[in-house]
């Protein structure tokens, strides 16, 4: 078995509870939020991740540095969860606990994730179409946009839903036009 598959199977069950706390508070949006800084913190910061997930690194300094890290911005039910963690030596999955929790808080509030990668930064016009198409593509209620920049996309974007791909970028445009040709001849 991989070890991305084992990472699953023990990230779905911590997720899973993680939820089924937030349900019972009615704190699911609140801990949305801070799953979210979670993770964009530990995509940041390298030596924060890197800390977390050293063996040699005691569990009293791993518990002093995460709350100074999230101080009072995160939900106490959230500090404590943080801190059950560390003492279970599970810190080091965080990230992917909290991937999977936002994906359980999608499904409940039937929202889809859009992961759209574009040329230049867009404009909250730009993002709203794009919402807009993927609601009418998928029926969901809601659109989450994860945006990306790639500049070698030269313009136009690429949105990625669940296993679908529009490719509207122009060096996608440039690939096909090239196969075309090559094929063509």
């Amino acid at each position: 078995m991989s070890s991305n598959a084992m990472n699953e199977q023990v990230v779905q069950p911590y997720a899973q509870a993680l939820m089924s706390v937030a349900r019972s508070n009615n704190l699911t949006e609140q801990f949305g939020e801070d799953a979210r800084t979670l993770t964009n913190l530990l995509r940041e910061s390298e030596q924060f991740r890197n800390f977390l997930a050293n063996p040699f690194v005691s569990i009293s300094d791993k518990k002093a540095v995460l709350g100074r890290v999230v101080g009072d911005n995160v939900n106490p039910y959230m500090r404590n969860f943080l801190m059950l963690l560390v003492d279970r030596r599970r810190i080091i999955l965080l990230e992917g606990i909290c991937q999977q929790y936002l994906a359980l808080l999608r499904q409940l509030n039937q929202t889809v994730l859009a992961e759209v990668t574009s040329a230049v930064e867009l404009t909250e016009e730009q993002k709203q179409a794009v919402r807009d198409k993927v609601i009418a593509m998928t029926n969901a209620r809601q659109v989450e946009l994860e945006t990306r920049i790639d500049q070698s996309l030269i313009g136009g974007a690429i949105v990625k839903v669940g296993s679908q791909v529009i490719d509207a970028s122009i060096r996608g445009q440039l690939r096909r036009l090239s196969l075309r040709l090559t094929s063509g001849t």
